[in-house]
């Protein structure tokens, strides 16, 4: 899914473990959308979402620690170098081919429109996913983070503006994960909404990404904490409660609480996991997620997300119907999709929104501490932001 380029422009940063955690988010989703049981699928939207808030919220703050300012236009800029062109060959593929036949289903000129212009999360609330173009439906996550970018740089310039502490930042940031929960638990227990109403509301889901917002602003593993070797009794305490949190959320399946806590518990849960993978790169299964290949996979994550969906789709309506098949022709046949996009789109993409760069490039390889302008070394959300 998509989630967030790290060097949108600004120097790009290498968060290597961060391209793992895509790798095995994206490897999530195509296992929960080609059914495998116990697969918890969604929860890769809300791992990507976290992400998405994190690198951002730390771009900005990059960007204002070195330039004393946000610059609107060259963060939209970036941001629709960094999303649209991959999104738009996609969808215009996948309309393509369900408009021929070779997709099953039919194309809405309205169902389309809202596909185009990002909206269609509460297209598929409020008319269901009947004519959107096969395979697509998915992009409601990236819906949700166009909003999110509508937002964010203004509430976090004024933030700053306001003079605010970076733990007050996350404060607000925090508050505003409550009031979310707040409004999810009145749309279900009040209103008795039904589950596609807070799954894909940008209202609803807002507060994962605002989670990651408040971890850039306040304790940032990469600007503000040191590097080490390996985590504390007390840190690893603190990683363990994140995963039981985590594992709470997977285990209990009552429908009032999965689309209202469910959320929230990951969000917290998410925090001890993202620290420490920052942190202790070299300690625990830290190392497995730098390995080369992971790397890549999350590096071109995006895109994969985009097309794994489509692919699957046309091998369900032509016959294929092995489980076991049917997950190694999508992954395979995904990777090469995207790879061409990541070579022959994003790459030169990339090198474009460089240049409209706010924060120049710090020496390679360097990893700047508190106090330091720039950020240096902090990798792609792969290609996802």
């Amino acid at each position: 899914m998509k989630e967030p380029d790290v060097s949108h422009g600004h120097a790009a940063f290498a968060i290597p473990s961060l391209d793992g955690i895509r790798a095995v988010s994206f490897l999530l989703v195509l296992l929960g959308h080609a059914g495998v049981p116990g697969i918890p699928g969604g929860f890769s939207v809300t791992v990507f979402f976290f992400l998405s808030g994190y690198l951002i919220t730390t771009l900005l703050r990059q960007e204002m620690d070195k330039t004393g300012r946000v610059s609107f236009r060259l963060f939209y800029l970036r941001r629709a170098l960094r999303i649209w062109p991959s999104f738009y060959l996609v969808l215009t593929l996948a309309t393509t081919l369900t408009v021929i036949g070779f997709l099953s289903g039919r194309v809405g000129v309205a169902d389309e429109v809202a596909q185009c212009l990002h909206y269609s999360n509460y297209w598929l609330i409020w008319h269901g996913a009947d004519f959107i173009p096969h395979g697509t439906a998915v992009y409601w996550s990236l819906a949700v983070e166009e909003h999110f970018y509508l937002i964010l740089p203004a509430l976090y310039l004024v933030l700053r503006r306001l003079n605010l502490s970076g733990r007050q930042q996350a404060t607000v940031f925090l508050t505003l994960c409550i009031l979310t929960l707040a409004w999810r638990t009145v749309l279900v227990l009040h209103y008795h909404s039904v589950q596609e109403r807070t799954y894909l509301g940008t209202d609803t889901r807002f507060d994962s990404m605002l989670f990651g917002c408040s971890l850039a602003v306040f304790n940032n593993p990469a600007l503000d904490l040191p590097k080490r070797e390996r985590p504390s009794i007390l840190e690893l305490s603190f990683l363990a409660g994140g995963v039981v949190l985590l594992l709470i959320s997977f285990v209990i399946r009552d429908p009032a609480f999965r689309e209202t806590l469910r959320y929230s518990i990951q969000g917290v849960g998410l925090f001890p996991i993202f620290i420490t993978a920052i942190r202790f790169p070299r300690w625990g299964p830290y190392p497995l997620l730098q390995l080369r290949v992971v790397r890549y996979v999350g590096t071109i994550s995006f895109t994969l997300y985009l097309v794994h969906h489509v692919v699957m789709g046309a091998l369900d309506d032509h016959g294929v119907t092995s489980l076991s098949v049917r997950i190694l022709a999508t992954l395979v046949i995904s990777l090469v999709l995207a790879t061409a996009s990541w070579f022959g789109i994003e790459k030169p993409c990339a090198r474009l929104r460089r240049r409209f760069a706010s924060v120049p490039a710090a020496a390679a390889g360097e990893l700047p501490r508190r106090g330091s302008a720039n950020l240096a070394s902090v990798g792609p959300r792969s290609a996802t932001d």
